[in-house]
């Protein structure tokens, strides 16, 4: 998709440079800047921050889901140490 903006003289030349010293086309060197600055912004983002967007778009139609689950997680992990163990004899 096609995109122009307007660049000083310094930022078009670093990218002719960069682009110049890497054998890449200016479009690439533009492309990976602004993904790497991307990532960069939200390496200070938590896990729910980064997962909101997606919390409660899916409607499961159970509505016991968030119950008791530690047990349920103790029982699983019991379960996978007994399966472990008969693995093991």
């Amino acid at each position: 998709m096609p995109f122009s903006m307007r660049l000083d003289p310094e930022t078009q030349a670093l990218i002719q440079r960069l682009a110049a010293r890497t054998g890449k086309s200016r479009a690439s060197v533009v492309r990976e800047a602004v993904t790497r600055y991307a990532s960069h912004r939200d390496e200070g983002l938590t896990a729910y921050d980064r997962l909101e967007p997606l919390v409660g778009i899916v409607r499961s139609g159970r509505s016991d889901l968030s119950q008791h689950t530690g047990r349920k997680f103790a029982g699983l992990l019991r379960e996978r140490r007994a399966t472990r163990a008969r693995r093991a004899r």
